[in-house]
């Protein structure tokens, strides 16, 4: 199926930019499993390509309704955003499945992009169901009842380490109380925070990640080293020099150095803060060849 784009959108920058884990290019195709169907996509100029979604799966999984031209115009407020949003133009929020945001978000903790690939891809294999497309083996992401069933041991044998026991709670409490995550999309940005803290393994930057990138809270604002870095280089003269002073004596980030943080974006990028941080994020890492 085809679809022509009337909209900016760049296929690559969205997948490569940290906020998925389980898409893989090959010949020119992303492939993944998203919603337990395997499909396929790829972008040639204003064209998309793809098989096995429809174009309504396309455009809510890929945030193409997303205005960009809006969003850029009010997180533009500096030059080195502009420069960002012009060197990444196209680059779009995702609306992944939530549970599998979640646990991806869980096991990501202190871990690079490659690591988290590949030990979702292990989990997923080993308590995931497998699905054959264009004669490849491809697996679904685990159900909820499959990692709640799952012993901790087995769970480390994929690479998770300490994360075995919270990805092993948190699946256990969703399934124990029937808790539907899809419901968080409906609930203030606020309200689902603190609904999420309640999951084992769950804390500020994982909530964050998880409102942004599968709640469809643009205002949320992520911060890691990454982002910590990038607000004490560039943007040092609008926060608190006691703070910046602190923070520069260290490379660790206490919660309350988080708070102020994160409070900083979203009040200066405003409602679309969460694409004012990917942005910058994804900026940062390409200058560092990461």
């Amino acid at each position: 199926m085809r679809m022509r784009l009337t909209v900016p959108f760049d296929l690559d920058f969205t997948l490569c930019c940290g906020q998925v884990f389980r898409w893989r290019k090959m010949g020119g195709w992303w492939y993944s499993v998203v919603s337990d169907r395997a499909f396929k996509i790829r972008q040639r100029g204003a064209e998309l390509e793809f098989e096995d979604v429809n174009e309504t799966f396309v455009r809510d999984y890929f945030g193409l309704n997303d205005d960009l031209a809006v969003i850029s115009c009010c997180v533009n407020k500096d030059p080195y955003i502009a420069t960002a949003l012009r060197k990444f133009e196209g680059l779009r929020i995702v609306r992944q499945n939530p549970w599998e945001c979640l646990i991806g978000f869980i096991c990501a903790t202190y871990k690079s992009i490659a690591a988290i690939e590949l030990m979702l891809a292990k989990m997923s294999q080993k308590f995931g169901e497998r699905v054959v497309f264009d004669g490849m083996d491809f697996y679904r992401f685990p159900s909820v009842e499959r990692l709640a069933a799952a012993s901790e041991n087995g769970l480390r044998e994929c690479g998770l380490g300490y994360r075995a026991k919270y990805v092993q709670a948190t699946a256990k409490k969703i399934h124990q109380e029937n808790i539907d995550l899809e419901a968080f999309r409906q609930m203030p940005y606020g309200e689902v925070k603190k609904r999420l803290f309640e999951f084992s393994g769950v804390g500020l930057k994982v909530a964050d990640c998880v409102l942004l990138f599968s709640l469809g809270k643009l205002e949320a604002f992520p911060v890691d080293v990454w982002v910590k870095r990038i607000l004490l280089n560039h943007y040092a003269n609008q926060l608190p020099q006691a703070l910046v002073k602190k923070l520069a004596s260290h490379d660790s980030l206490s919660n309350g150095e988080y708070e102020k943080l994160n409070a900083f974006g979203r009040g200066y990028f405003g409602v679309y803060a969460g694409y004012a941080q990917e942005y910058l994020y994804h900026y940062e890492r390409s200058l560092k060849g990461k």
